[in-house]
């Protein structure tokens, strides 16, 4: 097949949607199949990225991107030949995929990564508008999802969120993949975590709990440092590394100082993609208070790595995070320092636990992950006309 990647987010960006269709592209190509991906500029990007369309953008709220296609593109994507159009977003490259999808009488797979209703803070308003901004965002994902053919999200907790919202369009879960191999132990991953250790002075007997991700207010993590401020002080030997960036870190760093967390939190921005596995196989145990999140591809990422995790109870956590054997879910904040005494300070049940973390991590494959897309796609041309000899399954 001949496929059309649309994506507002896309690498060097780190984030869960970026990382989703880096992996989604890489392995469909290992499958045999010919991928285009259209996306925003980037200063940080490199040349000469194969397949890779970079359309104008200019940097919007939150740190996104927003492109603004110029004339002609729709030429270039119908130069293309595409089988198939699958987009992974709803903004102006998701229109882009969509018109050409329209244009060029080819099936439209959707996939939606994010629950837009977590994140009506950033729209303009005040907070008694919140409600009414909550439902024209429902109202808005609803009719996008339904002019595709095919909607994919990554948990059930997506699914029945959408139904709620009106969809009607057949959906598909589908978890998202991620390269399992880069976190289980690379030439030269020891060697890169001993160097951070060192880096950071941290002790060797040092206990490393680690968060990675957007740092944003719909990750909750001033949840976690209110929990710090009496978890700390108690636990000489606990050192909290947070790894991202976003729009609350100033405020979370300002935060941590004035809880008098700042010897033993650390705030390390954002850090390049290849070297992320690093932080993860520094750390014991990685944590999470979000509520906002569809599938929680750091989760899974970290129990690749052989990290337990504790974690928020969330439903985007079935499956991934199973309770008392690759992790512990909480609720508050004694919950939350239950948890991690469990993990940190029992060397044989932490042995356990990071042993089914590994194990619980198999089957998020990347190689998985492109197959069951696949599958989506071929149903997605199977409803359209018949399918060419060489796409049958």
């Amino acid at each position: 097949m001949r496929i059309g990647l649309f994506t507002d987010s896309y690498c060097p960006q780190v984030n869960g949607v970026a990382t989703s269709v880096l992996m989604l592209k890489e392995n469909l190509e290992l499958l045999g199949h010919t991928v285009f991906v259209f996306t925003t500029s980037d200063p940080s990007a490199r040349e000469g990225e194969s397949g890779v369309y970079r359309i104008p953008s200019v940097r919007a709220v939150a740190g996104r991107r927003l492109a603004y296609p110029p004339p002609g593109v729709m030429k270039t994507v119908a130069s293309l030949r595409l089988d198939i159009v699958h987009t992974h977003t709803e903004f102006t490259l998701g229109l882009l995929g969509r018109k050409a999808a329209r244009k060029n009488n080819i099936p439209l797979v959707h996939t939606m990564h994010t629950i837009y209703e977590y994140y009506t803070h950033y729209i303009p308003g005040t907070r008694q508008l919140d409600t009414l901004k909550k439902g024209m965002v429902k109202k808005l994902c609803a009719a996008w999802c339904n002019s595709a053919d095919r909607v994919i999200v990554p948990t059930r907790k997506v699914e029945q969120l959408l139904s709620s919202y009106g969809v009607v369009r057949e959906t598909c879960v589908v978890a998202t993949g991620i390269d399992i191999g880069k976190f289980r132990g690379e030439p030269g991953l020891a060697d890169a975590a001993e160097a951070l250790r060192r880096d950071l002075w941290i002790r060797e007997d040092d206990k490393v709990i680690v968060s990675i991700g957007r740092v944003s207010k719909e990750k909750n993590i001033e949840e976690l440092l209110l929990a710090m401020k009496t978890y700390l002080p108690l636990r000489p030997d606990v050192r909290f590394l947070i790894v991202g960036d976003g729009p609350a870190k100033k405020h979370l760093e300002g935060m941590s100082r004035d809880l008098g967390l700042s010897e033993r939190v650390t705030f390390l921005g954002e850090q390049p993609w290849e070297g992320i596995a690093a932080f993860y196989r520094l750390g014991h145990v990685f944590i999470s208070a979000s509520r906002s999140e569809t599938q929680g591809l750091t989760y899974i990422e970290a129990l690749a790595a052989g990290l337990p995790v504790v974690a928020k109870a969330d439903p985007c956590l079935d499956g991934t995070l199973l309770n008392g054997v690759n992790g512990y879910t909480f609720t508050d904040s004694g919950g939350m320092e239950r948890a991690l005494d469990n993990l940190l300070y029992d060397c044989a049940r932490y042995r356990e636990f990071s042993n089914q973390a590994a194990l619980s991590a198999g089957k998020f494959s990347a190689e998985h992950f492109a197959r069951a897309v696949q599958s989506v796609y071929l149903e997605a041309l199977a409803d359209g006309a018949d399918l060419p000899e060489e796409l049958t399954v």
